[in-house]
């Protein structure tokens, strides 16, 4: 990435209203104690990730500030809206993130990348993933993003269900690929192709 786009990452995170309950915006660095508590609720159910063991931060952060410092591959993390009316996030935890990721390291395909969604336990099953998901498919094509890619385990079929009702499809299916320590998953590839006319789909507005 060019040092004119490494500076072109806002210092000031914009904050997007995604219902009167909740808004949006990307991670910083105090949001990453939180997130990661997020990703370690996931571990021990042996559904959203093959991580077996759970992560500390020291072990996150080198991946978490690469993040940070991308202009195409943030973190978006969703808080609670402050009951006062200010538009400015309430001082509560981090109840969902997501992320963009390199799906292949290789220079030609940043045009494509993988989806990851991750909610506070006490959260799912609300329709916060599905409002966070939309939200990011309409953010894509802004990060030069064409196709988004979820890599999600076989027998996930929550995450199954949600993605296909976002309108991926099935573009690839690796059986037997991950030692769950328990059992052997399979792994689905769902992907959907954006582009700038999702824009104009988008709900949220900037606060």
């Amino acid at each position: 990435m060019s040092d004119a786009a490494l500076n072109a990452i806002p210092t000031d995170l914009l904050t997007y209203q995604l219902t009167d309950q909740f808004l949006v915006q990307r991670a910083s660095k105090e949001d990453l104690s939180e997130v990661l508590a997020i990703y370690n609720q996931s571990i021990p159910s042996k559904q959203a990730t093959a991580n077996l063991a759970l992560v500390t931060v020291d072990e996150r952060a080198a991946w978490f500030d690469e993040h940070l410092s991308s202009l195409t591959r943030p973190i978006y993390v969703v808080k609670m809206a402050r009951e006062d009316g200010d538009t400015a996030p309430a001082k509560s935890q981090v109840v969902a993130w997501g992320s963009f990721s390199d799906l292949y390291a290789r220079t030609a395909y940043h045009i494509s990348t993988e989806v990851s969604i991750y909610l506070n336990q006490d959260y799912q099953g609300k329709g916060l993933g599905s409002l966070l998901t939309r939200w990011m498919l309409t953010e894509a094509p802004n990060l030069g993003i064409r196709n988004v890619i979820a890599l999600v385990f076989a027998h996930n079929q929550p995450s199954l269900g949600l993605f296909r009702k976002l309108g991926f499809e099935q573009w690839g299916y690796m059986p037997a690929v991950c030692d769950m320590e328990g059992f052997i998953a399979d792994v689905v590839m769902l992907g959907k192709a954006v582009t700038s006319d999702d824009i104009s789909d988008k709900a949220s507005e900037t606060i």
